[in-house]
C-alpha cells in the first residue's frame, strides 16, 4: 500500500552497506536540518557487520524521525527503491551513507520550490572533499551553474551528485523505480529529464561529497559487469534524450556517440557481441558526418566479426576515436 503523502515533509532515503560509523555523520546531517518536518529511511542493504546494531541505535534515539528498513544485498538502486516505496514526504532527498548535507539544504530548496511552482527539482552547490579534510573540488562539477533543464548536459555527464537535488514527489514517482544496474542514479535522472522538468538553483551551498578509500560502496561492481550495464544504460539514455527533444545539432550528441563507440569496442573485446553491436549501432546512429572511424569500424565489425574488428580498431587508434 502506498503511504499517505504528507505536505511539507522531506523524506531522506539513505542506503547503507557495512558503514556503521560513516552513516552516523550522514544521519546527523539530516537531523541538523533547520527545516521540519523530516523523516529518514535507513535501508540496510544486507550488511554483514555491526551496521544493523548502529541503525537500531539511531532509530531508538529518534523514533519519530528515523525508520530502518532491511533487504537482501541488491545494490544502491534497489535499496533506494525500497526507501522510495515507503517514503511519506512531499519532497524526496537521496543521500549516500558516506556523504552529508549542510543544515540549510532543505530550508533553502523547499523555499525555492515554493517560490517557483513551475519547477520540479531544486538544487544547490555541492563540494567534493576527501575524508582526510582535503578539498578536492569546490564547487563540484556543475553544481554552481544555473541550469534550467537536465538535458542536454545529462547526455554526456552526470553534472551533480546524488545528494545535490531535492525532488518534488511527483517527478520522483513519474520517473518510476530505481534500476538494479549501474549507473542507477544517472538512469533515474535521465527518465526524469525525459519529462523536461524545470530546475531551480537555490543559491547556496547545500551538500558535500566525501571521497575515501573504502571497499564498502553499495554502487561498486566488477568491471565486466559495469561494461554490460553500459550496454543496457546507454540506449536508455538515448531514448530519454530523444523524448526530451535534444536537437541533433547539440554538440553533446557527438560526445555521446564517442562514448557508445568506445564501450562497443570494449564489449566486443570482452566477447559481449550482442551488447557491443547494440552500442555500435547507436554510435553510428548519433555520429555526425565527422564520425568516419565509427562507421568504418562498424563495417569492419560486421565483415570480420566484432572481436577481430575491435583488435583492428585498437591498432588504428591515434588518440581520438572520431576524426
Amino acid at each position: 500500500m502506498t503511504p499517505a503523502i504528507q505536505p511539507n515533509l522531506v523524506s531522506t532515503i539513505i542506503p547503507v552497506y557495512n558503514r556503521p560509523e560513516m552513516v552516523r555523520k550522514a544521519v546527523a546531517s539530516v537531523l541538523a536540518q533547520t527545516h521540519r518536518p523530516i523523516e529518514i529511511l535507513l535501508v540496510d542493504d544486507g550488511s554483514t557487520d555491526y551496521t544493523p546494531e548502529v541503525l537500531a541505535e539511531l532509530q531508538a534515539a529518534h523514533p519519530e524521525e528515523i525508520r530502518v528498513l532491511r533487504q537482501a544485498n541488491g545494490g544502491a538502486g534497489l535499496a533506494r527503491e525500497t526507501g522510495r516505496q515507503q517514503a511519506r514526504g512531499a519532497y524526496i532527498q537521496y543521500l549516500d551513507s558516506d556523504d552529508y548535507l549542510l543544515p540549510n539544504k532543505f530550508s533553502d530548496q523547499v523555499a525555492a520550490l515554493e517560490a517557483h511552482p513551475e519547477c520540479a527539482i531544486a538544487y544547490g552547490t555541492s563540494s567534493h572533499v576527501h575524508a582526510d579534510g582535503r578539498v578536492l573540488e569546490d564547487p563540484s562539477r556543475h553544481t554552481a551553474d544555473r541550469i534550467d533543464y537536465l538535458f542536454p548536459l545529462l547526455l554526456v555527464e552526470r553534472w551533480w551528485h546524488t545528494h545535490t537535488p531535492l525532488f518534488r514527489r511527483w517527478i520522483s514517482d513519474a520517473a518510476g523505480p530505481w534500476p538494479a544496474f549501474r549507473p542507477e542514479d544517472w538512469d533515474l535522472e535521465a527518465r526524469m529529464g525525459a519529462l523536461n522538468p524545470r530546475l531551480i538553483h537555490c543559491g547556496s551551498f547545500v551538500s558535500v561529497q566525501v571521497d575515501h578509500e573504502s571497499d564498502n560502496r553499495v554502487t561498486r561492481g566488477p568491471s565486466l559487469q559495469a561494461l554490460r550495464d553500459q550496454g543496457v544504460f546507454l540506449p536508455r539514455l538515448y531514448a530519454a534524450a530523444m523524448l526530451a527533444g535534444v536537437p541533433f545539432e547539440s554538440p553533446e550528441w557527438a560526445r555521446f556517440s564517442d562514448e557508445c563507440f568506445v564501450s562497443a569496442r570494449q564489449l566486443h573485446q570482452a566477447g559481449e557481441a550482442s551488447l557491443g553491436n547494440r552500442l555500435l549501432h547507436l554510435a553510428e546512429l548519433t555520429t555526425s558526418g565527422s564520425g568516419s572511424l565509427i562507421r568504418r569500424y562498424g563495417t569492419l565489425s560486421r565483415a570480420v566479426g566484432p572481436r577481430l574488428g575491435a583488435r583492428v580498431a585498437q591498432l588504428l587508434r591515434t588518440g581520438r576515436w572520431a576524426t
